[in-house]
């Protein structure tokens, strides 16, 4: 029996992904504000489940309680195999640097950085206790890897999860625990933070026009075929190279 965890399900690509491993015959277990009434749908059909964990990801008390109660439905005598998907993040604040209050930003980073980290780390922790093989998986961005005027934030998040993704696999390497962790850069996909993205104002966000570009040439992903090539990955297990970086325009 498999089970997956993924943040942020009740759209975009969190949604996708959730649904494409339901296909799967994996279990779901969603952890975000709001459920999914398709999820639902979409799990009774396929003949497994979908559960939702409604959680406030900027608080790490919260985190720490709900992943108690996830490890008591997850890992069981018939559970051989566990996928934590990472993928809720937050865009907001884009400014230039100077520009940002502290405490948007603490909360920017502890949505980013610091819950994938935890659930990332307490997950792990259980699995080698209990014995049942992880994948675990973020989902990153090109933000990573070059600045972006107004994205100090998110740009700073979503490196600093390349470098954990990086740093974890090495260490489960060592350990022979037989884990992997990977990260996986999605590309410019159709979503609700791309709308945030082309509402922001030229002052705060400098490539605003490029950006509503995409929107206007249709450059821009759907998030289904995204989730689609990210399940292909995750459930190869055997193929997957652990702390590597995936990037979606290698399967284009």
């Amino acid at each position: 029996m498999k089970y997956a965890i993924i943040t942020g399900i009740s759209r975009g690509l969190g949604e996708s992904i959730a649904k494409y491993l339901l296909e799967s015959g994996i279990h779901v277990i969603g952890i975000s504000r709001t459920g999914s009434t398709t999820l639902n749908d979409h799990a009774e059909s396929n003949n497994v489940t979908f559960t939702h964990f409604s959680c406030d990801l900027s608080n790490v008390a919260e985190i720490e309680s709900k992943v108690n109660q996830i490890k008591n439905e997850v890992f069981t005598d018939k559970t051989t195999t566990i996928y934590l998907v990472n993928n809720a993040a937050v865009l907001d604040p884009i400014d230039p640097s100077m520009n940002i209050k502290s405490n948007d930003l603490a909360y920017h980073m502890q949505v980013n950085t610091i819950a994938p980290m935890v659930l990332t780390n307490l997950f792990l922790k259980e699995a080698t206790e209990k014995e049942v093989s992880m994948v675990g998986v973020t989902i990153t961005s090109g933000a990573a890897e070059r600045p972006i005027y107004g994205w100090s934030a998110y740009c700073s998040s979503k490196a600093s999860m390349n470098r954990f993704t990086e740093t974890v696999a090495l260490e489960q390497a060592e350990l022979k625990t037989g884990h992997k962790v990977i990260a996986f850069s999605p590309g410019i996909m159709d979503t609700g933070m791309q709308e945030k993205i082309r509402a922001t104002s030229q002052h705060s966000f400098m490539d605003v026009e490029t950006f509503k570009g995409y929107k206007r040439n249709n450059d821009l992903k759907d998030t289904d075929i995204v989730g689609g090539i990210l399940v292909d990955i995750l459930t190869d297990e055997g193929s997957i190279e652990n702390g590597k970086i995936y990037n979606v325009k290698d399967y284009f």
